[in-house]
């Protein structure tokens, strides 16, 4: 009788499986003196988790403590807004001129109540916040035509090199890609351009404060893609000023093991309460918002608005589109 083969893997031996000691979790106490001789932290973060951004700001303190020149890069703000930011950290610009000056509703969109604790705390101890992100502009004609169509100016905008050599960087991307619906016309060249160009722009800004703020240390919140394995953001900043820097992941969906990051927190979930809403479907066309309908037992129907009408302003605020209305919206309880 023929003996079965044996499965082999001489790759990945059964003898090197990584094993993650549960009896030595620590705690964000532990954690912050671990951080505080790094130049800079980097925070990866998915965008719409409370808790990573409860989080963010716990480190935010616990550094600030030890270290009082602190700067918070931040992937939710475009570079051009950096000015409005600016004014704002000094007190002279009110969270909803920010959010209106940023154009934060049409660029980001994510809830502001998610990043607000952050931004205000940054606001009371005057610590310094950088916008890190590309202007979207840029990067949807990236995405749309290539890096080549890019005009003389808005390649000035762009950052000064491209770092194409990680190939087990550009491998990942090309599986996060498969993942995803696909847009008519895009290629994985296209979106591998996007993503570098993400990268470089935001570790080129980081590295840009850094160097004329020689007594600065920086905390660097971001997407998890951009800084897992310490591919996208870190390894680019690196590239740029020697600096020591450590990666912190907020939760994690896919494979654990060696070179994901320097820290896995493993926080409990916790959700925003529910948000104001007017409640009614709405048609947004040529700088006009319009009813479609209201939903049953909402502010719009017992205001005694119907199909048809258009809303021109809220508390004084003019109305003109969607981001106009979370903007007056974003911090009003439940009808």
């Amino acid at each position: 009788m023929k003996k079965h083969a044996e499965p082999e893997d001489d790759e990945h031996p059964i003898g090197t499986t990584p094993v993650l000691d549960l009896g030595t979790l620590s705690d964000l106490e532990t954690l912050i003196p671990a951080l505080a001789d790094k130049r800079v932290v980097l925070i990866g973060e998915t965008h719409d988790r409370l808790e990573h951004h409860l989080i963010q700001l716990e480190i935010i303190r616990g550094l600030h403590a030890i270290h009082r020149q602190i700067a918070i890069g931040m992937e939710a703000f475009q570079q051009p807004v950096q000015r409005h930011l600016d004014v704002y950290v000094a007190g002279e610009l009110s969270e909803r001129e920010l959010l209106r000056k940023s154009e934060y509703y049409q660029r980001w969109k994510f809830d502001f109540r998610l990043y607000a604790p952050i931004l205000r705390y940054a606001r009371e101890h005057r610590l310094p916040l950088i916008a890190l992100n590309l202007p979207v502009e840029l990067t949807r004609m990236v995405g749309e035509k290539g890096i080549e169509a890019l005009s003389d100016e808005e390649r000035a905008a762009s950052p000064d090199e491209i770092d194409r050599s990680d190939a087990t960087y550009e491998k990942r991307l090309e599986e996060i890609f498969e993942w995803h619906p696909r847009v008519e016309g895009r290629s994985f060249d296209r979106f591998l351009e996007v993503q570098l160009l993400w990268d470089e722009g935001m570790a080129e800004r980081a590295a840009g404060f850094l160097e004329s703020h020689p007594d600065h240390r920086m905390v660097i919140i971001a997407g998890r893609g951009h800084i897992a394995h310490g591919s996208g953001i870190p390894q680019r900043l690196v590239r740029r000023i020697p600096v020591s820097t450590a990666v912190v992941l907020v939760g994690w969906r896919g494979e654990i093991g060696p070179g994901l990051g320097d820290y896995l927190l493993l926080p409990h979930e916790r959700d925003l309460p529910a948000a104001g809403k007017i409640g009614a479907f709405l048609d947004e066309d040529e700088g006009r918002l319009e009813i479609s309908s209201c939903t049953p037992d909402s502010a719009c129907g017992k205001a005694g608005l119907k199909a048809g009408d258009q809303i021109l302003s809220i508390d004084g605020q003019p109305i003109a589109n969607m981001a106009d209305l979370k903007l007056v919206m974003w911090n009003k309880p439940p009808c």
